[in-house]
């Protein structure tokens, strides 16, 4: 954490005492006639008149660039030099756009990109990046509410103003006890989670059983963040579990098969406390039932977190509340990445809370009495470095609130239903194509589709046609500007 700009603090009152100490420690320590620590107004509207132009020609051109470049490594290594120079060049900020734009462009995978058709491409708008444009210009810290409490507020305000749009329970909002916040991604927010729950279980069942002892569950269409999550929680790597799913049940968890794991480990002496369940998984947009597993995972004792990274933000339209069933009551965590469809630049996944008491007994620090400030007295007020890993934290809110603000819940269901519709056309010309066949039934705007092996051609068998689509996607890839 940087030190602050001034060796003296600044809400002296005007007592004539501290303003004239605070002039004296100044004198003392004269900064320079020009201090690069400083954003001079002139300078900042020269540049930034610079970085909006590129950045709009960007756009305007990104079309033109091949999606993924063409580039080995060491690349820029090549280009740059080995040290930073010593002092600017002449005319430095335009002559660093020129090496972006020559160097650095050229070496980049565009996500923005209309022929970038992989994972998940993440989301942005005007609002958006304008948004992020105030946050760095105004550049707060907001890790408690003393900090900056008009950024603490506006958090607490557009997280429940996302729940509500999504149509999450009350129980998940501050309005119903609950409560949420702006994290990076949704591996951070499975990590808050885990972490919670195992601080509350070992809490739980005291001296007689050990870290070693509880396990997470998944399924084996779960994303890689879990593992990744569980691991730096300390859970041991084989008290994972990793249920198997079918092509029968559109690869979502069977409530059967968690049962019959959870009490499988009851025998064996271990203790269920995690459970992780997907509203549309990576590989096939998958809707695990929440409702029925979050009802297993509680006659054991376990949390239930929802990872909702990529369709979370479908429940934003009202046609698409089946997929929770309203099941989310009996969740204590669920997080969905507004970066990924809800026009908010990256990064901005939101986590919402049943028990915030747990998150903040779990990732919170005692006696910091050094962050408190006199206004919190007789309030109960919140300090987000307890319900994250990190203390040092983004105004993420701000951003948000600009894209709420300026789209509007209407606009943000249109964006959705615009993508869903251009799927549902996409997966009814493969449906039309027999050179083509459609894996799992579309969910939401992904469709899972493959090139058919002709059995005289290539043979039969899922390895004959797994083949022949791994080519398929190397050639496609290959082509340099994308499909």
């Amino acid at each position: 954490m940087a030190p602050p700009a001034q060796i003296f603090h600044a809400n002296n009152n005007g007592d004539p005492a501290s303003v004239a100490a605070a002039k004296v420690t100044t004198k003392q320590t004269a900064a320079p006639a020009h201090s690069a620590s400083l954003l001079d107004a002139d300078e900042f509207c020269r540049h930034g008149h610079q970085v909006i132009d590129f950045i709009a020609d960007y756009y305007a051109s990104i079309g033109t660039y091949p999606v993924r470049p063409s580039v080995t490594p060491g690349f820029l290594l090549d280009k740059l030099p080995e040290h930073a120079p010593s002092r600017p060049e002449h005319d430095a900020f335009a002559a660093a756009l020129r090496d972006v734009r020559d160097h650095i462009l050229p070496g980049l995978t565009h996500w923005q990109s209309p022929r970038h058709f992989a994972h998940f491409p993440a989301s942005s708008s005007t609002a958006g990046a304008l948004g992020e444009a105030l946050t760095a210009g105004i550049n707060v810290v907001p890790f408690t509410w003393a900090a900056s409490p008009a950024a603490t507020e506006l958090e607490m305000v557009v997280t429940d103003w996302l729940g509500k749009a999504l149509h999450l329970p009350e129980t998940l909002l501050f309005s119903g006890g609950g409560g949420g916040t702006l994290l990076g991604t949704s591996c951070e927010a499975i990590l808050c989670a885990l972490v919670a729950a195992r601080e509350q279980k070992l809490a739980q069942i005291g001296s007689s059983k050990g870290i070693g002892d509880l396990v997470v569950y998944c399924s084996d269409q779960t994303h890689f963040a879990l593992r990744k999550a569980a691991r730096i929680a300390g859970i041991r790597r084989d008290n994972c579990r990793e249920i198997p799913t079918c092509r029968d049940r559109m690869f979502a968890l069977s409530p059967a098969d968690l049962r019959a794991a959870m009490d499988a480990d009851v025998n064996a002496g271990l203790v269920p406390f995690f459970v992780c369940a997907t509203i549309g998984t990576t590989q096939t947009a998958a809707v695990d039932p929440v409702g029925e597993l979050s009802a297993v995972a509680a006659a054991r004792g376990a949390w239930v977190h929802v990872d909702a990274a990529y369709a979370g933000a479908a429940l934003v339209c009202p046609e698409f509340r089946h997929v929770t069933d309203n099941a989310a009551e009996g969740v204590d965590k669920f997080s969905m990445n507004a970066h990924k469809w809800l026009l908010a630049n990256t990064d901005c996944c939101a986590l919402w809370a049943r028990r915030p008491a747990a998150l903040v007994a779990g990732l919170g620090m005692e006696n910091e009495y050094i962050l408190k400030d006199a206004a919190e007295e007789g309030h109960d007020v919140v300090d987000y470095k307890d319900w994250s890993v990190t203390l040092t934290r983004r105004f993420r809110a701000l951003k948000l609130w600009l894209v709420l603000r300026c789209h509007g819940v209407e606009g943000l269901r249109d964006h959705v239903r615009g993508h869903v519709a251009m799927a549902a056309a996409f997966e009814a010309m493969v449906r039309a194509d027999e050179r083509f066949e459609v894996v799992v039934p579309r969910q939401f705007s992904l469709v899972c589709f493959r090139l058919r092996s002709p059995p005289e051609k290539f043979g039969g068998g899922e390895k004959a046609a797994n083949e022949l689509n791994r080519r398929l996607l190397e050639e496609v890839n290959a082509t340099g500007s994308g499909p």
